[in-house]
């Protein structure tokens, strides 16, 4: 079936009028063969890349607001902050809420204390409820 189609799309190409949308099509399904059939013959495989795109979308955005970051301890810091936020993500947490929780409650406790500080962490059992996207189980 696959064999097919590929046959009747050169079949098609040589028929075609040139710089047509129709043309460009059909060529650029002959210089994509191998790929297309990979594709063709694989269920498994998507036709959309659009969940890996919106994985990758907010470093993306981000990167656009790091490019004028003056000194290597900002970048250092925007790293960090990146990186907390996208693990509080990963650890159903609201952001803005967590933030919100840890710079109204680090202020009370030595942080140099590691074992407090573990309470604090975004995979913590004990940040309070409205810190979470969703209920806690």
């Amino acid at each position: 079936m696959v064999d097919d189609f590929f046959e009747d799309v050169r079949e098609c190409a040589k028929v075609a009028v040139d710089k047509t949308k129709l043309s460009e099509a059909l060529k650029y399904s002959i210089n994509q063969e191998e790929k297309l059939r990979v594709y063709l013959e694989d269920g498994r495989i998507e036709i959309s890349n659009n969940r890996a795109e919106n994985a990758i979308r907010p470093f993306c955005v981000g990167r656009r607001n790091w490019l004028f970051t003056n000194t290597v301890q900002g970048a250092q810091t925007s790293a960090a902050l990146y990186s907390l936020i996208e693990t509080a993500k990963l650890n159903n947490l609201n952001p803005y809420e967590y933030f919100n929780y840890l710079l109204s409650s680090l202020t009370e406790i030595d942080i140099n204390d590691e074992e407090a500080l573990d309470n604090y962490m975004p995979w913590s059992k004990e940040l309070p409820d409205n810190t979470y996207l969703t209920k806690k189980s």
